[in-house]
């Protein structure tokens, strides 16, 4: 039994005690927290005796194995590298860092801890993307352009479950994260060209509300990425794959033709859920003392990106 600690008792801490209760040789051994009530309650409703706040007491309790943290942001990599120097495997929520320095800090101390290191790059899990990863390492698919839009209504400073934040979210740093490292595993290739707009800061919440990306790949691939906090309807991405093969459009787990019909995944993953796929190759990684796959190594170059886009907007 792979023993993990939760740190993060928010919309994603949840989401990680949902996957792991669902993983045979998982168990949740301790839970932490930031706000006391929240974090008691989180604990009651997964049936965890062990719950506290602050990462220090998860870190001393030698039972423990690896650590998942879902805290906030600017939290990430300095809490990753206090994990990785308790010896304790570690798989970070995306962003792994908001800047490249704290990145490839935190990839050199995983670099020296000799444990799992992971980075929460969901997208390279999704069942959907796999199924279009496959097909382009095959030779069977030639992408042309990954167009994607990335939604939400954030005007307050809310979660993705409305509940309010003590820190903001960031449009480049968080959400194209995820898609710059789509692109880069999806075509093989480092970005050639790199380039970003963005509108007027949120008065309140000092961040843009609206973002435009657009990357090439040094075979001439192309990136198109929109993104908004003010976007007044369903909130998340789309992803629409336009290869020579025909067009793939991907909404997370699931995934459709150009023209609407369904793809059947079974080929791909036995389940149809990217975080618990996500999860499940972090225990294993634990198990096997293996590299994880989308560990803090191989995402770091989409952070290298997001650094000369941040210099892009000036």
């Amino acid at each position: 039994m792979v023993r993990i600690a939760v740190i993060g008792e928010g919309a994603f801490g949840t989401r990680h005690l949902e996957s792991l209760a669902a993983i045979e040789d998982a168990q949740v051994v301790r839970l932490a927290g930031a706000d006391p009530a929240a974090t008691e309650a989180l604990a009651a409703r997964f049936g965890l005796p062990n719950w506290n706040l602050g990462l220090e007491t998860c870190l001393a309790d030698e039972s423990v194995d690896g650590v998942i943290l879902a805290t906030p942001t600017p939290l990430h990599a300095g809490q990753a590298i206090q994990c990785l120097e308790a010896g304790k495997a570690v798989q970070v929520e995306i962003p792994m860092a908001d800047n490249l320095a704290d990145a490839e800090r935190l990839a050199e101390a995983a670099a020296r801890a000799g444990v799992a290191a992971m980075a929460g790059h969901t997208r390279r899990f999704n069942p959907s993307h796999q199924w279009v990863r496959q097909r382009v390492e095959a030779g069977r698919l030639t992408l042309r352009q990954l167009d994607v839009q990335t939604y939400f209504l954030r005007r307050a400073n809310t979660n993705a479950l409305g509940q309010p934040r003590s820190w903001a979210d960031h449009l480049l740093w968080h959400h194209a994260a995820h898609t710059v490292d789509l692109f880069l595993f999806q075509t093989g290739e480092p970005v050639s060209v790199a380039r970003a707009l963005q509108g007027p800061p949120h008065p309140g919440l000092g961040i843009a509300m609206d973002m435009s990306v657009q990357l090439r790949a040094q075979s001439g691939a192309l990136c198109t990425l929109s993104l908004s906090f003010n976007n007044d309807g369903p909130f998340g991405s789309t992803f629409r794959y336009i290869c020579d093969e025909g067009t793939f459009v991907a909404r997370y787990d699931e995934l459709l033709d150009g023209w609407g019909k369904a793809i059947d995944l079974s080929e791909v993953a036995a389940l149809n859920d990217g975080v618990q796929l996500q999860d499940r190759e972090f225990v294993a990684a634990i198990r096997e003392g293996r590299e994880p796959r989308s560990s803090v190594r191989q995402v770091l170059p989409a952070y290298r990106v997001l650094d000369q886009l941040e210099r892009d907007l000036g």
